[in-house]
């Protein structure tokens, strides 16, 4: 399944990725981080053996030494081996006899004729050439590295898109280029993840380096159900670990020496790190150097990026906090939502202090600032609904929240939704059902504009692309391992609603899907046409993370 999914702008990735090379910094950086990995699995084994001792003490079946055998027993198995070998020596000597291997070695022939000396005898009449451009016998040009850097090349028009996948118990970060003038989708290169992805969050800043308004980079944090935080160079490629992991154990932590016991979710909440998995991840795109991260131990954690580590920790939730979202104003405002069914704001630079809280019927899904009107918020919630708040009204208790208004858009889980960036009112929403519905809610007056099942099973993420030449597509995934482009500009009826909205207009198209199929290969479909149901079972314990991870 692909669980998550993030746009990548234009103009942000290196026209030419680079590959990883192992100096000798990395090497030692890699050996740190391979040392606590070997550390902790040598601590499961010891509890395991430990466990297994326990086992046969109080009545387990324990494994029979081989060394306990009696003598005798142990000294003729050992003879009737021998022997067995002895026999088989003689067999092959007598096979081997016919091709003379005793004298293979020796000069044979004429010896004032090296032509006819040996296997190599002949080796003094071979031609050497520097190079193959002077080797009169290749014809095939050296050009195998220009080739490969090509294949690798990232063009200005191109737009990233990065998705979380768990497959046959691996999990990746995939970086995908899509093509719009050419309809073509694919896997440009990935990382493997430790664990499942549950969040993914793109970054324009480099980790570990001090931001100014010219610093630019090109990075992704990745969320999994462990409780740390990897930080990927995305204009990398062959890269072995992350570039940075936010709440790793520090060796030279003494509250961190063992990486495993903050992983056990009994473990209480502690400021310096999470100890469950990572749910959500927000950027703050004018603090750059600030990462927010929601938990299912309950608490956000405010990072730097600058340094890597944890600057604050907020515990105003009873539950896992499953969204998060800054105010692109009030840049200091984190707006979280959780599933103790409530929505907070809080301003970044105090400890605790709530701004205002809302209060919904069912587990919360996602949140997410209006980027057209910065005094509204969107909500989506377990059991399906849309809420759309006014920020400037906060209710004096939970149970008096009034939304402005409230949209059943979903049988089932609203897993995902997205607000257009650039066109107003316009408004994507996925679920559990398996449809990817498009709304209009301008004027406060939400209705459906069309809705669609593109046989991607449950859908876990939809997301429109950030640039105003492809601000109409819309990404779609989830548990058929599948991600899918939809040019939603392409349906008559988005078109009739909301080309008005967009200077000059759009222009009419057959309907257009860009996908890649699970297998690999690649699946473009201009006329609407969407491939039959392969009939592999799917996993469906991801009801939009609403179970235990």
């Amino acid at each position: 399944m692909i669980t998550s999914t993030a746009w990548i702008p234009r103009g942000f990735a290196a026209e030419f990725p680079a590959r990883k090379t192992l100096d000798e910094d990395e090497f030692s950086r890699i050996a740190e981080i391979a040392k606590l990995k070997l550390d902790d699995a040598e601590d499961d084994l010891a509890e395991a053996r430990a466990a297994e001792t326990d086992g046969g003490e109080n009545g387990g079946v324990a494994l029979m030494d081989v060394d306990d055998e009696p003598k005798d027993v142990k000294e003729k198995k050992e003879e009737k081996e021998k022997e067995k070998d002895d026999s088989d020596d003689e067999a092959a000597d007598d096979d081997l006899k016919e091709y003379n291997l005793d004298t293979y070695d020796d000069d044979n022939g004429n010896e004032d004729d090296p032509q006819t000396m040996g296997m190599f005898g002949n080796i003094k009449s071979l031609a050497y050439h520097e190079n193959n451009d002077e080797d009169p016998y290749i014809t095939i040009p050296d050009n195998q590295d220009d080739s490969e850097r090509e294949d690798l090349q990232i063009l200005p028009t191109d737009n990233l898109l990065l998705a979380g996948r768990f497959e046959d118990d691996l999990a990746h970060l995939e970086v995908y280029i899509y093509e719009d003038d050419s309809d073509n989708l694919y896997v440009h290169h990935d990382f493997m993840l430790p664990a499942i992805p549950l969040c993914i969050e793109w970054l324009d800043l480099p980790v570990n380096t001090t931001p100014s308004p010219s610093t630019k980079g090109n990075f992704a944090a990745v969320g999994t159900t462990d409780p740390e935080i990897e930080i990927w160079n995305l204009d990398t490629i062959d890269s072995l670990f992350p570039d940075a992991i936010l709440g790793a154990p520090n060796s030279s932590s003494t509250s961190a020496s063992k990486p495993k016991k903050k992983k056990k979710k009994s473990k209480q909440p502690v400021p310096t790190h999470h100890v469950d998995s990572i749910l959500s991840l927000s950027s703050n795109r004018h603090h750059r150097n600030l990462l927010a991260s929601g938990s299912a131990d309950t608490t956000i954690k405010l990072w730097d990026l600058t340094t890597c580590t944890s600057q604050n920790s907020y515990s105003h939730h009873t539950d896992k906090v499953s969204s998060l979202s800054w105010h692109q104003t009030n840049t200091t405002i984190l707006l979280s939502g959780s599933w103790d069914r409530t929505v907070a704001a809080v301003d970044m630079r105090t400890k605790s202090a709530v701004s205002g809280r809302w209060g919904v019927e069912s587990d919360v899904e996602g949140i997410k600032w209006d980027p057209h009107d910065p005094n509204y918020f969107y909500i989506s919630t377990e059991s399906g609904n849309l809420h759309l708040h006014d920020a400037r009204v906060i209710p004096s208790s939970l149970s008096s929240t009034k939304p402005v208004w409230t949209l059943q858009a979903h049988s089932s889980s609203l897993t995902s939704f997205d607000i257009n960036p650039i066109i107003p009112g316009f408004i994507a929403t996925a679920s559990t059902d398996k449809a990817v519905k498009i709304w209009n809610v301008e004027n406060n007056k939400p209705s459906m504009v069309t809705t669609r099942d593109f046989d991607l099973g449950k859908i876990f993420s939809v997301g429109f692309a950030p640039d105003k030449e492809v601000g109409f597509r819309l990404a779609i995934a989830g548990s058929e391992g599948v991600v899918k482009v939809w040019d939603t500009s392409t349906n008559a009826a988005v078109r009739r609603i909301f080309a008005g909205r967009v200077p000059g207009g759009v222009e009419e198209k057959e309907e257009r899907v860009v996908g890649v199929e699970e297998s690999g290969s690649e699946s473009d479909s201009e006329d609407g046409e969407e491939p039959e149901e392969d009939g592999k079972e799917r996993p469906d314990g991801w009801e939009s993370m609403s179970e235990e991870d």
